[in-house]
């Protein structure tokens, strides 16, 4: 009669291992299923790719006299951006601010890779202008009309207008063209 107890015990430990087991292989393989089928999507890195930009210059002429109006969105508490807008609008430019909560939604709608991103994201005439691009090089730019997205002064280069008193010349950054394709080229070098 033990035996047979032993016997029946054991059966029941091997069902018991032999379910857990199966338990076990169905949860893995879910998770691999899962994983395979719904993995998550990585953003393409972003390899900056040199860009041919025109080698003539636009003749030197005044910009005309009434410059288009440029729409900048940036934090409430960007402190860098409202003097940023004050040197762009000493210059003549007249210029609309939004303050918005998500930056990354209007720099991703506006097709600026992460690489080259600032603190504010500004539009004219077509134009992305984005961080602290000189007034000089935007007027340029209107100028020129570069078949580009935009300008971009990556990061918050120390020496440029809002990062410095006004009035300064900016030095020490580069400002970078580029077009939809994610190809760069410097456009000014300060």
């Amino acid at each position: 009669m033990k035996s047979t107890l032993s016997q029946q015990n054991l059966k029941t430990k091997q069902r018991g291992s032999a379910i857990i087991y199966v338990v076990l292989a169905i949860i893995a393989l879910s998770l691999a299923i899962g994983f395979y089928f719904f993995e998550p999507k990585q953003p393409p890195s972003y390899k900056p790719q040199p860009m041919q930009l025109s080698s003539e210059k636009a003749e030197t002429q005044p910009v005309q006299a009434s410059l288009p109006e440029v729409t900048v969105y940036k934090s409430e508490t960007c402190g860098c951006c409202n003097k940023w807008i004050t040197h762009l609008e000493n210059e003549g430019f007249n210029v609309v601010s939004h303050n918005v909560n998500d930056m990354n939604m209007i720099k991703e709608q506006s097709g600026l890779l992460p690489g080259l991103a600032s603190c504010h994201t500004a539009l004219v005439d077509g134009y992305v202008i984005e961080g602290h691009v000189p007034a000089a090089d935007i007027k340029r730019l209107l100028l020129e009309k570069s078949d580009i997205v935009g300008l971009t002064a990556p990061g918050m280069p120390q020496a440029s207008p809002g990062m410095q008193p006004e009035g300064l010349p900016p030095k020490g950054y580069d400002v970078i063209a580029f077009d939809k394709q994610g190809n760069t080229a410097v456009y000014s070098r300060y």
